[in-house]
């Protein structure tokens, strides 16, 4: 495995791919990848290379991380990447160094974790866990630059981004998130669904909370088609809200494997629009830095709805809160609270 270790594949763009690509004038940016040789990490590598995440005129540096035992595979990633002959590809770092690879990286997709094993309780997960991301986040705070934007994918999402940003000293907080964007578009598709209309139709709908089955898919405002929408309470209590937070269960049941593609979508969906904003009159879901809005502790990592402008997300105030979103959140919150309980000897 050491021939692979820190391993650098610079392909370099043909004259004739800049030429193809209207000899784009931007410097490519650096996009870290972990967990790069997974199931996710593979759905997503590609979309990214391909500019479908930052852009057809951005070139990009793929950074590839992942364990020394999934080196070999993902030198065949690496050659697949390689043989699509992108033009947006300027190089591919391949690496099980962590310091190689956060190296002056500006965009990082955390997806590598430590899976839940069998008869694992949730305390135990939250340790592992604890132990990788406080790792990452100082190879992170070390070498990246210091505008690094950072989604945390790998489960317990809310809490793992937690245990990593304790670790930054020299990035400013703000910049490390964890997705909720894969429940936002859960719920997007079901109440379109349930409507009649376009997915592109749903809007002004949030997940508020964890990463877990305690989310709350939060619609009180959400307008089909620029007009405001209701669906029936009864389908959204017993239908809807028990859809979307068991969505990823109901997929491990059906495919014998968990979320990839739709996860790998949504992690990238958070970055597209984090780098270009939400659209006018409209809102998304990110996991972020508590700042005390609508009760919830500060400091703890949990999704709001946001508007994103120029790069900066901003929670979205003064939603009304019924007493049954209200005990909904209650619960999420205890559960983040626990968490960040379990893991207190990591912040410390």
């Amino acid at each position: 495995m050491q021939k692979y270790l820190q391993k650098a594949v610079c392909n370099q763009l043909t004259r004739a791919s800049i030429a193809h690509f209207g000899q784009s004038q931007k410097p490519p940016v650096r996009v870290a990848i972990t967990g790069a040789a997974g199931q996710i990490g593979y759905s997503l590598i590609f979309r990214v290379a391909s500019g479908e995440m930052l852009g057809p005129d951005q070139p990009v540096i793929l950074h590839l991380i992942d364990l020394p035992f999934a080196m070999a595979a993902l030198n065949g990633v690496v050659m697949e990447i390689q043989d699509c002959a992108f033009p947006l590809v300027q190089g591919i770092v391949a690496t099980d160094n962590q310091a190689v690879g956060f190296k002056d990286v500006n965009y990082a997709l955390l997806v590598g974790a430590k899976p839940r094993g069998p008869g694992m309780e949730r305390g135990d997960l939250l340790k592992e866990n604890g132990k990788i991301f406080t790792e990452t986040g100082k190879f992170i705070n070390d070498n990246a630059s210091r505008d690094i934007k950072v989604v945390v994918v790998g489960n317990p999402c809310n809490t793992n981004c937690l245990i990593l940003a304790n670790q930054i000293k020299d990035i400013p907080k703000e910049n490390f998130t964890a997705m909720t964007r894969l429940d936002h578009n859960r719920a997007q598709y079901q109440l379109a669904d349930k409507l009649g209309v376009h997915t592109s139709d749903i809007r002004k709908i949030a997940i508020f909370g964890n990463h877990s089955p305690t989310m709350v898919p939060y619609i009180d405002q959400m307008t089909a088609k620029n007009h405001k929408a209701t669906v029936d309470q009864q389908w959204v209590t017993q239908t809807f809200i028990p859809t979307v937070q068991q969505r990823g269960a109901e997929i491990i049941k059906a495919r014998k494997l968990s979320s990839a593609a739709s996860a790998g979508n949504a992690a990238m969906n958070h970055i597209t629009t984090w780098v270009n904003g939400t659209v006018e009159g409209d809102y998304t879901s990110m996991a972020i830095p508590s700042d005390g809005s609508y009760g919830v502790p500060k400091g703890l990592i949990f999704s709001f709805p946001v508007t994103v402008k120029n790069g900066k997300y901003s929670v979205v105030q003064g939603l009304p809160i019924s007493p049954f979103y209200q005990g909904l959140l209650d619960k999420t919150i205890k559960e983040l609270v626990d968490e960040r309980n379990a893991i207190d000897h990591l912040l410390k």
